[in-house]
């Protein structure tokens, strides 16, 4: 007898507003030997304990919700675009069939890298660097600007542009953020050290001690030539980097921004009367 993976609490509980049927679609169960992965999926890892216990929940109550495809180029052939964890559980539960929505409708490249991307940071799947990694293929590969990967993935511009900053740190610092070692927290703020061997040094004092983010940012100061005293609020010194780099994306020139608590300056530079035009306008309108 084939083994389907069920349509669980009913169709409500199936497609809870993240994926819903569009006109003309409807719910169709196919093997999942059918199904090839989205060769775009931001995720780089996958926990086998996390897809162990999916699979046991799969087990007890089916798939509660739809796998998204696409019609691959041969017959019968379908291609994923949402749904990878769920469908890499159905494999190890040996199920026959699956629940799709089918998306007959012509999609993209990059229309099909942005839904694997959305699903994944919707459903906080997607560790801080994979994140990154997914925000710089859309920069890179798709041509987009942080703006507009902050709209669709339904994110702050800042925040995008500073968690694709992190990809700037070097291997040490990344490897220990992606294993848990240290924070997304800890890793912004040893982005405003000036040299990867600063990073690595301020890094190994912050595992050795096990300091803390606040610890970290003094650290960083001193490293950075800067005073703190007891009267100024800690000074984020990546997140000041990363308004620059706004800037800098916003107006296509070199912008330093001096920052203290009680006020600073933004310097814009130009390099002749055309590039002092054109920031102008850009600034006008």
């Amino acid at each position: 007898m084939a083994r389907i993976g069920g349509l669980g609490k009913g169709l409500s509980a199936l497609i809870p507003g993240e994926e819903p049927v569009h006109e003309g679609e409807s719910i169709q169960l196919v093997s999942p030997d059918n199904i090839v992965p989205n060769p775009r999926q931001p995720r780089a890892e996958m926990a086998v304990e996390e897809l162990e216990e999916l699979a046991n929940s799969i087990r007890e109550h089916g798939i509660l919700q739809p796998l998204i495809v696409t019609p691959g180029e041969n017959p019968g052939e379908y291609v994923l675009i949402a749904g990878e964890r769920r469908l890499r559980a159905s494999r190890i539960v040996n199920l026959d069939l699956v629940p799709v929505i089918i998306r007959r409708d012509e999609i993209s490249d990059v229309e099909r890298f942005e839904l694997a991307l959305i699903e994944n940071i919707q459903r906080a799947n997607l560790s801080t660097l994979e994140t990154a990694n997914a925000y710089q293929k859309l920069v890179e590969e798709f041509q987009l600007t942080h703006d507009e990967v902050a709209k669709k993935v339904g994110k702050n511009r800042t925040t995008v542009t500073n968690t694709i900053r992190l990809l700037k740190l070097p291997q040490k610092v990344q490897e220990a953020l992606q294993k848990g070692l240290v924070s997304e927290g800890h890793a912004r703020v040893l982005l405003a050290l000036p040299t990867p061997q600063a990073q690595i040094a301020v890094l190994a004092a912050v595992l050795e001690k096990g300091l803390n983010v606040r610890q970290t940012e003094k650290l960083v100061q001193k490293y950075s030539g800067h005073q703190d005293t007891t009267t100024q609020k800690p000074v984020y010194y990546a997140q000041v980097k990363g308004i620059e780099d706004d800037l800098r994306q916003a107006l296509g020139t070199k912008v330093t921004l001096h920052y203290t608590p009680k006020g600073g300056s933004v310097v814009i530079h130009y390099f002749s009367d055309e590039e002092l035009n054109s920031i102008v306008e850009k600034i006008k309108g």
